[in-house]
């Protein structure tokens, strides 16, 4: 007896070893969602996108320095006097020195751009972690769904198994054990489809985070939530991704107006050049222009009042997109509230469910009941597991959802602890339009510690 217990204690010991291995090893919803962060393509497009945005500026940067070109020419020429050949050096400079403002304002336009362009970069990355939730909790959902499927697959096995020997003693009739016989083909079926969803769930989960599933740790305890929905709703109007872009858009294109009538003005240009002929003698040249569109077909008024246009259209998506956060804010604050409910009763569902189960499956023993009744109760057990199931990932699904609704579902709010991407390191670095080497050096640097180079 006491080797026996000794046996027992001991089977038990190492069984719990390997299931507090097995958790300490497993993959957590945090790792996942490191993992999308690093893997992710779409964020590596759009972080191209605001560099792109970054050269942009860059390039109205250079617009206040002058442009220095060489012109070498050859011209042979063919006359009764002779045959000629001459050749030409000439160094040229041009250099727009006041234009009203218009430089200036193209300027502030791309620098607009740019800050847009940075919380386009923050709502796609609340995309892909959204995305990367709703993938570990699919397969955490279909893990456990196919679990239940497998038992009751066994379950059934096992009430056929009873009903043919209780028709072999005479008890039941072939009724009895057709019923049972239908009822397992049709959980095995259920079975199939089980596995399918979960190898379904587990591709999703290598697309969004960049390989397939290990071990999967439980849901996490869900993140701290604001105390009410209008104060959630106060939240996002101020820091959302989404409305900040449509204010800096907005921004742009009140610029935008302003770069239109400031086509009209004059300009004044600097323009100088030095020139060598062979055979002669050096050409110094330098010049100031000062010109105006008087007439351009109502080229110009037409791009001043598209402008306009364009400026209230933005304003009116910017009016529009605070609407837009506040409705995704309250849907989530309410499938929140609803997934909480359904977790309380779908509970309820499967201790009633269990027994239920148990108490006709003990009264088919007495022949007060059918094989029919304990194979209905039984898939009534089963349907409220599976809706426990799902009420569960609906709630994981519905808090980070109302983070991403917010604007708080960002690697730096959760505290991934990744290393992050710095949207200013390569804005500072060709901000002032390097072209000396120095300043190359600099942003090889900067290139080299975003990984692009």
């Amino acid at each position: 007896m006491r080797a026996g217990i000794r046996r027992t204690l001991l089977a038990s010991a190492v069984a719990m070893m390997s299931i507090l291995g097995a958790q300490a090893g497993a993959e957590t919803l945090a790792d996942a969602l490191a993992a999308a962060y690093r893997n992710s393509n779409l964020l590596e497009q759009n972080r191209a996108v605001l560099r792109a945005a970054d050269e942009d500026f860059a390039g109205a940067i250079a617009t206040l320095r002058p442009v220095v070109s060489w012109i070498a020419s050859v011209d042979y020429t063919d006359s009764p006097a002779g045959d000629s050949l001459d050749a030409a050096l000439t160094l040229a400079a041009q250099w727009t020195v006041y234009d009203f403002g218009r430089r200036e304002l193209q300027i502030e336009a791309a620098k607009q751009a740019v800050l847009a362009t940075r919380d386009a970069l923050v709502q796609v990355e609340q995309q892909v972690l959204l995305t990367a939730v709703v993938a570990y909790m699919d397969v955490r959902n279909a893990i456990e769904n196919l679990a239940i499927t497998e038992n009751s697959v066994k379950v059934i096995g096992e009430e056929l198994k009873a009903a043919e020997d209780r028709f072999s003693v005479g008890e039941v009739t072939r009724t009895d054990v057709a019923l049972a016989e239908a009822r397992l083909a049709s959980a095995r079926a259920s079975l199939a489809a089980a596995e399918g969803a979960l190898a379904s769930a587990r591709e999703s989960y290598r697309a969004a985070t960049g390989g397939y599933p290990g071990t999967l740790a439980g849901p996490p305890r869900t993140p701290e939530l604001p105390r009410s929905v209008d104060e959630a709703q106060s939240i996002a109007q101020r820091i959302h991704p989404t409305i900040r872009q449509a204010q800096e858009q907005a921004k742009g294109a009140d610029i935008l107006v302003e770069i239109a009538a400031a086509e009209r003005r004059p300009q004044i240009d600097l323009s100088t050049s030095v020139s060598r002929i062979e055979g002669g003698e050096n050409n110094a040249t330098i010049g100031l222009d000062l010109r105006q569109t008087i007439y351009s077909g109502g080229a110009l008024p037409a791009a001043h009042r598209r402008a306009i246009a364009n400026r209230d259209a933005a304003r009116a998506a910017l009016l529009q997109s605070g609407v837009i956060i506040a409705q995704n804010v309250g849907n989530s604050w309410a499938a929140i509230d609803v997934a909480r409910a359904q977790i309380t009763a779908t509970q309820r569902q499967v201790e009633a469910a269990t027994i239920a189960y148990e108490g006709v499956r003990e009264e088919a023993r007495l022949g007060a009941r059918t094989t029919l009744d304990v194979l209905d109760t039984e898939q009534d057990l089963l349907d409220a597991k599976a809706a426990r199931i799902n009420a569960e990932t609906q709630l994981q699904v519905a808090t980070y959802s109302l983070l991403s609704s917010m604007g708080l579902l960002t690697a730096e709010h959760l505290k991934l602890g990744v290393p992050t991407y710095d949207p200013e390191a390569y804005f500072n670095a060709v901000k002032s339009a390097p072209h000396t080497s120095v300043q190359g050096e600099s942003l090889d640097r900067v290139l080299k510690a975003i990984g692009k180079k």
